[in-house]
């Protein structure tokens, strides 16, 4: 739980979102990871979808580094592009509340 504590007093800000006022694609991963470790894995999605995927997928970079099984990008090529999907979605939907037109 220190860790935890921790990781929350030390927080990065977005410089974007500190000089334009909108967030920015990755907003919300740090909150979300944090709610990860806490064991809330439905905040966690809430506050930032792509949190689980790019895990996952810095996980399989890690291991494919370390023992090279995935030589033809069977599997990354695919993770890396469903993640990139997962986080524009989710921006294109945090964005649209953002509509100055409504």
């Amino acid at each position: 739980m220190n860790t935890i504590k921790w990781l929350q007093n030390f927080m990065i800000p977005c410089p974007l979102k500190k000089l334009t006022g909108f967030d920015c694609p990755g907003c919300g991963f740090q909150r979300s990871l944090i709610a990860l470790l806490k064991g809330d894995v439905i905040n966690s999605f809430y506050l930032y979808p792509a949190t689980l995927p790019i895990l996952v997928f810095l996980a399989l970079c890690v291991t494919d580094a370390r023992y090279k099984y995935d030589k033809n990008l069977r599997i990354k090529r695919p993770l890396f592009i469903f993640t990139a999907a997962v986080i524009a979605i989710a921006y294109v939907i945090k964005m649209s509340k953002y509509n100055p037109l409504a």
